[in-house]
């Protein structure tokens, strides 16, 4: 059946892909954004669609809309972005959460937040499981993002005890893949932008620190089973690529796959930047039978392939 979706930061990187994907299911799509991160260039292939619209709108505003589901992504997502205006990205994470929360509320919606791994912080704890509470410094320069997830888990958390709202938590993990801004400050896009213009590939530390990189088609296919699993089942929920990789792996891996003689030059570790990060998939795989099939190789080919197609003159 043909249900009506709202994608709050339907624009960006994650939400214009999910747009495309919930089109593609035979859903009626309202995609709204403010363009601070998202671009319209990323959803203008969509505007021929009769059941796609555009709104262009902050989610820290209230909206009025009568939908069946909600996909609440507006927020940035890269320490660049979420840093530029630190009092604005928690705004857009605690009273985005609540408009969208109250709209639910009102409308008897299903909806989901698109949280982070970041709520995990610097973790003492390897791999992470959706039971671990984290370990996060609620002052430092990351905690804009950090601690506005984590407000924003705890408000859908309650709005479901209290009101009994049908709520999804999904943690996401590093998600790369293309329409990443290639300003963006995130290590994939860097260093992507960094060879194909034949400069040197800068890494933050000594290149130890690992992440696991998830491709964004496997991302959005845990995302959708999620806002379609049980309703007594809300998460959180780790959605992410379990194998893990040091930094400089990835750098030497971008260098093989882009050809270029860029060397490897190290930079300083900015601030509670966490050493490790990678999740336990157990209850992803259990309660919805989801697990990555695109690996890191794979998924930089078209990553890099995007990046190619787009003129980086300017970046």
């Amino acid at each position: 059946m043909k249900k009506k979706i709202l994608v709050t930061g339907g624009a960006g990187f994650l939400g214009s892909h999910l747009c495309e994907k919930l089109l593609k299911l035979g859903n009626e799509v309202i995609c709204m954004d403010n363009y601070f991160t998202g671009q319209k260039s990323n959803v203008v292939h969509l505007l021929d669609n009769p059941f796609f619209e555009l709104i262009r709108h902050d989610v820290t505003m209230p909206f009025f809309i009568e939908v069946d589901q909600i996909y609440n992504l507006a927020c940035p997502a890269s320490p660049i972005h979420y840093q530029y205006n630190p009092i604005k990205t928690i705004k857009t994470s605690v009273m985005g959460a609540v408009n969208m929360l109250g709209l639910a509320k009102r409308i008897n919606a299903r909806i989901l937040q698109a949280s982070t791994s970041e709520v995990y912080g610097d973790p003492e704890v390897h791999p992470q499981t959706e039971s671990y509470w984290g370990h996060v410094n609620p002052i430092g320069i990351r905690a804009c993002y950090d601690e506005g997830k984590r407000c924003a888990e705890a408000l859908f958390v309650n709005y479901h005890r209290q009101n009994k709202v049908k709520i999804k938590i999904q943690r996401i993990f590093n998600t790369y893949g293309p329409r990443m801004h290639p300003n963006d400050g995130r290590v994939v896009s860097n260093f992507i932008v960094q060879a194909l213009k034949g400069k040197d590939i800068s890494i933050y530390g000594d290149g130890s620190q690992t992440r696991s990189f998830c491709y964004v088609d496997d991302l959005l296919e845990g995302m959708v089973r999620l806002m379609n699993s049980r309703e007594d089942f809300i998460g959180p929920v780790n959605i992410g690529n379990p194998n893990e990789f040091t930094i400089r792996e990835l750098a030497e891996l971008v260098i093989e796959l882009t050809g270029t003689k860029s060397k490897l030059i190290y930079e300083p570790l900015p601030a509670d930047d966490p050493m490790q990060r990678q999740p336990n998939i157990e209850l992803a795989k259990k309660e919805l039978g989801w697990e990555p099939k695109i690996q890191l190789r794979e998924g930089l080919i078209h990553t890099i392939n995007y990046f190619k197609s787009i003129d980086l003159k300017n970046i």
